[in-house]
């Protein structure tokens, strides 16, 4: 693996469980599942869950019937994202080209990394995933390998072995194959692995020994790229400038149901305000606004808008926010979770001021999210959140601090 480029894929293992673990310690070895929420379903479960028979996906009341001794904690996605940063963190300093995946997956592009620190693949592996443990208590999987995709198998075979690192040079790379089922590899997935099986193509070495017209012919460029990773050659360079997301949405589950439109106006306000935050992060305007609502018996409702200008501000979201809300509400229903999506973003530095609007007051309003957003950054998330200084009038809002926090 010294003559040709060198991708490891760093895996963080059952990231939300390890995060709870991390701030309370006294989780370790239990069997522990993180759920999506109140009324949610099972999203990252501990090896000693999984060992119980605790799938994923599974609805958190049938979760609890069939497998009471496991413990089930409410995700808490905010203090996830600081931990995922502190893990990129460290790998950004071993690495200047590091391309962050997801919350818990980063390749990083180890080529010429072992003359820079004088140590072969497997103990730069080793350096990182102590590294991590030592400062964040997060514990990884590592994959190694001349591609994107087969570093991603070397990563999930990791996960079995003992040091849970595994390398996927040259020659390893066939066996790596040959036990790899087709459906397992990145790009192709169940619909497609399914066909694939039809065709008699059950692993991921049947796959690459198809010549490419065969391949060309029934999946197009997208199946030779396949190919072409899965035989070393990389398609796929790692890309380490941070893309802006096409929407951005918030949403959640109530501890319990409710057909109070004020109590449902002031937890979309909530996900307004958490929606906003994170548009003003990345520096976008949103043009469009959708609200999700869904019912008590699952039933989802979604209207949305396209706003009269770009804006990151919570009160100009929530005044139209709540005039779709109220479309779709009717009193006689129980509802279980509200939500909030912003769509059709646009930089805030090629955003061109309108003549006839009244632009003083928009550059207020940016002032004051802006502060808002520093105020949370000092003193903690949800320092200061919007509500309404009169139920009667539902859209006079204001900014409520918690007392305790002042």
């Amino acid at each position: 693996m010294t003559n040709q480029k060198c991708i490891a894929l760093i895996d963080c293992d059952s990231f939300f469980v390890s995060c709870e673990r991390r701030l309370n310690p006294e989780l370790k070895e239990l069997p522990v599942s993180v759920v999506s929420g109140e009324r949610g379903c099972v999203i990252s479960r501990s090896k000693e869950a999984k060992m119980l028979g605790v799938p994923m996906g599974i609805p958190l009341f049938q979760a609890v019937e069939r497998y009471p001794e496991c413990i089930y904690i409410t995700a808490n996605h905010h203090a996830y994202t600081k931990i995922s940063k502190q893990v990129m963190g460290i790998l950004k300093n071993y690495s200047p080209n590091v391309e962050v995946y997801s919350i818990d997956e980063a390749f990083v592009d180890f080529t010429g990394l072992t003359k820079l620190y004088r140590k072969n693949y497997f103990k730069l592996a080793e350096d990182i995933q102590a590294k991590i443990m030592q400062e964040t208590a997060i514990p990884v999987s590592i994959g190694v390998s001349s591609t994107k995709t087969l570093a991603k198998l070397a990563s999930d075979k990791s996960k079995n072995t003992r040091r849970h690192i595994c390398l996927a040079g040259k020659c390893a790379r066939k066996e790596l194959l040959l036990h790899t089922d087709i459906q397992e590899v990145w790009g192709i997935g169940r619909k497609l692995g399914v066909k694939l099986r039809g065709l008699g193509i059950r692993n991921a070495l049947d796959y690459i020994e198809k010549d490419d017209e065969w391949i060309k012919k029934r999946f197009g460029k997208n199946g030779l790229a396949i190919k072409a990773e899965l035989s070393g050659i990389m398609i796929s360079p790692i890309n380490n400038e941070k893309e802006k997301p096409k929407s951005i949405s918030d949403t959640k589950s109530f501890l319990e149901f409710s057909s109070d439109l004020n109590f449902l106006r002031n937890e979309l306000s909530i996900h307004i305000h958490e929606a906003c935050s994170r548009l003003r992060k990345i520096e976008c305007k949103a043009g469009t606004i959708g609200v999700i609502l869904k019912t008590k018996d699952f039933q989802t409702l979604y209207l949305k808008k396209q706003l009269k200008y770009m804006t990151d501000f919570e009160f100009d979201i929530s005044k139209e926010a709540f005039l779709l809300l109220d479309a779709m509400y009717k009193p006689n229903i129980l509802y279980r979770s509200i939500g909030i999506v912003l769509e059709d973003f646009n930089s805030c530095a090629e955003e061109q001021l309108l003549l006839f609007n009244n632009n003083a007051k928009r550059e207020q309003n940016e002032k004051l999210g802006k502060s808002l957003d520093k105020l949370e950054q000092k003193f903690g998330r949800n320092i200061v959140r919007t509500g309404f200084i009169n139920k009667e009038v539902p859209f006079k809002q204001g900014f409520l601090t918690t007392p305790k926090d002042i």
